[in-house]
Formats: C-alpha cells, sequence, structure tokens
C-alpha cells in the first residue's frame, strides 16, 4: 500500500489552526472575564445610585423638617432659640447629605465607566473569538479537502479575528 505523499502547504495550515485556536481560546477567557467585570461593576453602580437616594430622600427630609419649623418660628415668635437651633442642625445635616451625595456621584459614575469599558473589551473579545472559530472550521474544511482556497479564507478571517483579538487589549478600534 503506497503511502500518499504529504503536500508542505497542510503544514503550515496545521500551524496557523492551531494559532487560531489558542487565540480563540484566549479570546474566550479573557472575554468571559470582561463579562464578569462588567456585570459587577453594574452591580456596583447600582449599589451606589440607590445610596445616593438613599442620601436624597434623608436630605429632603430634613429640608422639610427645616421648612416646618421656619414656619412654626414665625407664628410663635416666643421660644424661638429651640427652633433656631432645630433650623441649624436640619440645615447642617441636609449640606451634609448634599456633600455625601456629590462623592457618590462621582463613585457610581466611576463604576459606570468601568463597566462601559468593560463591555467593549468584552465584545472585542467576543468578535474575535466568533471570527477565530470560522477560520477554525475553513482551515479544517480546507484540510479535509485538500483545498487552499479555504484555507486563504481561513487565514482571512483568523486575521480579522487576531485584529480583534489585540483590539481587545487596546481597544484602539473605536
Amino acid at each position: 500500500m503506497a503511502e500518499e505523499k504529504k503536500e508542505p502547504w497542510l503544514n503550515y495550515l496545521a500551524l496557523t489552526t492551531v494559532v487560531f485556536a489558542v487565540c480563540a481560546t484566549l479570546s474566550t477567557l479573557k472575554g468571559g472575564g470582561f463579562s464578569t467585570r462588567s456585570v459587577m461593576a453594574q452591580s456596583e453602580a447600582s449599589d451606589q445610585w440607590s445610596y445616593y437616594q438613599a442620601k436624597s430622600i434623608k436630605g429632603y427630609l430634613y429640608e422639610l423638617q427645616r421648612e416646618k419649623l421656619e414656619l412654626e418660628i414665625r407664628t410663635l415668635r416666643s421660644g424661638a432659640g429651640d427652633y433656631e437651633k432645630k433650623i441649624a442642625a436640619c440645615k447642617a445635616k441636609t449640606e451634609r447629605y448634599e456633600k455625601e451625595k456629590e462623592e457618590i456621584r462621582q463613585k457610581a459614575e466611576e463604576l459606570e465607566e468601568r463597566r462601559d469599558s468593560a463591555q467593549r473589551h468584552s465584545g472585542a473579545f467576543g468578535l474575535a473569538a466568533m471570527f477565530l472559530q470560522i477560520a477554525i472550521l475553513l482551515s479544517s474544511i480546507a484540510a479535509l479537502m485538500k483545498q487552499k482556497y479555504f484555507w486563504y479564507l481561513g487565514i482571512a478571517a483568523g486575521c480579522l479575528g487576531l485584529l480583534y483579538f489585540f483590539n481587545g487589549f487596546f481597544l484602539f478600534m473605536g
């Protein structure tokens, strides 16, 4: 039984297929990591916005109490010292809550930026994995059919996958 002579380009086909498979695996891994980061950042941002809302409600309650006391002091005029102390305390708490709300808002916006960045990374890795899987599929077809045409198509898809793979790290494409 005579052995069929192996065509040299099949070695390169095998090599490119391995490179694409490794990059596809890494893309899937990194994409999953960034996806998890995105979900965590969204959760933390939601927590911050809830905290912000709680501070807003507390501040609003003190503002209402202060306004009520100011109204009462105007009507009573006697014993105003106690009311003025209460009003000052409410005003101080209201100002404190406003300051805390600003810090909370900034933290929540930071977390939303982290979420958005993680989503961009994850999306790029997702596209990389898709194109690299297509490249592997086309390379497999080329090997089975011994047709260079499919390998060339696989290389094109793989190059596009590699472009997105590197974009997943550096985000050089929008």
